[in-house]
């Protein structure tokens, strides 16, 4: 660290510019100072009102600016620093309440001779799946039958989901028919199905299953009541016998394009990567182009192209740009 930085009371780079500044040129005018130091106007204005705030820096009333006196800048500084400091430091002496936190993470451990963990937090599950789906290598296999997919509930898993599916983990998933009704719900399915995934729906599902790599199965503690917990297994018994119903729900289920595709195409159902695939195919002529602007292979831009020219129910590309505009898509 430079001895000369004020970084250690608490001041960084640009304020300490601005200071100084005004130390050598007191009385001088505020104006296109961020010019003469290089910086962004708005990070520039961010550190006046903080020298403001600290009253290291006074202005006119013809918009000119002192700064103050370095002996008791330095004063107040120390002051304000120390009391952050105490007050960290109290915190820290006040942590043992983390110890009861922490012990928490402990809680699911394998029980004696069954190799079954039994979790009962729901944050510690959310973490445990997320942390199976991170690691797996090969495939994940699910059975989950909700109804519909929140806002949330989609941005916490595209990611994931989007890493596996570019790794080439192979995803399979039976989802509940009635979740189709879901707009949000179906349009990310669709999402996953365009990026390789294989999901299938059933009328009528009570499971609840997890699998990962074929080693790994999580299931609820009673399926009818989630928040009683999950069980996560690796024993090679259970694991098999779970991995067998989930093939026994797949067979009976029905492919998910075999469901959204009869009738009439939806309207109004487009995929936050379909909306982006449909504006870089009305702005640029090579698919080849737009699958770099959009970092995605060209198969998975033709495919996602497919997908928009069913829903819009276009015959070509430029008639689905002449319908998107018309619904005020683009």
């Amino acid at each position: 660290m430079n001895d000369g930085s004020l970084s250690i009371l608490g001041i960084d780079a640009t304020e300490e510019r601005v200071y100084r500044y005004f130390l050598r040129n007191p009385g001088t005018s505020t104006e296109d100072i961020d010019i003469l130091l290089h910086r962004p106007r708005e990070e520039v204005e961010k550190a006046f009102a903080r020298l403001d705030e600290l009253c290291l820096l006074r202005t006119d009333e013809h918009g000119g600016a002192t700064a103050t006196d370095p002996e008791t800048a330095i004063e107040r500084l120390t002051e304000i620093r120390l009391r952050e400091l105490h007050e960290q430091l109290h915190q820290v002496t006040r942590c043992r309440h983390l110890v009861a936190d922490l012990t928490a993470e402990q809680q699911a451990r394998p029980l004696a001779g069954q190799g079954v963990e039994r979790l009962e937090v729901l944050r510690h599950i959310r973490d445990r799946i997320d942390d199976l789906a991170f690691f797996a290598r090969q495939e994940i296999l699910s059975v989950e039958p909700y109804t519909a997919l929140t806002p949330e509930n989609i941005a916490h898993a595209r990611p994931l989901d989007t890493r596996c599916l570019r790794r080439g983990v192979r995803i399979r998933s039976v989802v509940l028919r009635e979740a189709l009704d879901h707009p949000p719900t179906v349009a990310y399915l669709r999402e996953l199905r365009a990026q390789g995934a294989s999901i299938r729906a059933a009328d009528d599902l009570s499971e609840r299953i997890l699998v990962y790599d074929r080693q790994t199965a999580l299931v609820p503690v009673d399926p009818a009541d989630t928040s009683s917990g999950a069980l996560v297994t690796q024993q090679a018994g259970l694991v098999s016998n779970i991995l067998a119903l989930f093939e026994k729900i797949w067979t009976e289920a029905t492919d998910l394009a075999a469901v959204i595709d009869t009738g009439a195409a939806p309207t109004g159902v487009l995929s936050e990567m379909e909306q982006r695939v449909m504006e870089e195919m009305c702005r640029v002529a090579k698919d080849e182009t737009g699958a770099r602007n959009l970092d995605i292979s060209v198969r998975t831009y033709r495919r996602h192209v497919a997908d928009v020219l069913r829903i819009l129910d276009a015959t070509s590309r430029p008639h689905a740009a002449l319908l998107a505009r018309e619904r005020g898509w683009i």
